[in-house]
């Protein structure tokens, strides 16, 4: 969502909230490398419930074959750094509303990918600004065509 929201507000000279001064960090995540990890976790279902691995009881032991899987890049990255690259790819400068801190919301947040990568091997890989390039060639074509 922020990749959407921050793109078009700077594609469109629009300024965008800076929650906490920008000094916070978040797990940006490249759409492709979500889609990956899904479609790994699909091709590779349990073979046996958590009930039977796991020795410790634990409200989500049960019979069933399931995971809880966090998909993510397990990167964060200051806010500050997502802003740039967005100003980059799009070759304009952000217009920006210095905020402090929001109720509620939290200095870092990032998946822990350990068991998507002990179960199928895979953790994601597409960087920051390989993301938001790719985002932004996105949305040119798609959105808005005179940028």
């Amino acid at each position: 969502m922020a990749y959407f929201k921050f793109v078009q507000a700077i594609a469109t000279g629009q300024a965008i909230n800076v929650y906490n001064f920008g000094k916070m960090k978040r797990d940006f995540t490249y759409i492709d490398d979500i889609i990956e990890g899904v479609v790994r976790v699909m091709r590779q279902p349990p073979s046996q419930p958590l009930s039977e691995i796991s020795n410790t009881p634990h409200p989500l032991n049960s019979q069933a074959l399931y995971r809880l899987y966090n998909l993510g890049n397990n990167n964060p990255i200051e806010l500050m750094e997502f802003i740039q690259a967005i100003e980059q790819a799009l070759g304009k400068p952000a217009k920006m509303n210095f905020l402090p801190m929001q109720p509620g919301d939290v200095l870092t947040t990032y998946a822990d990918v350990s068991d998507l990568m002990r179960d199928t091997g895979f953790k994601p890989t597409i960087s920051l600004e390989i993301g938001i390039q790719r985002f932004v060639q996105w949305y040119r074509a798609h959105q808005n065509k005179t940028l």
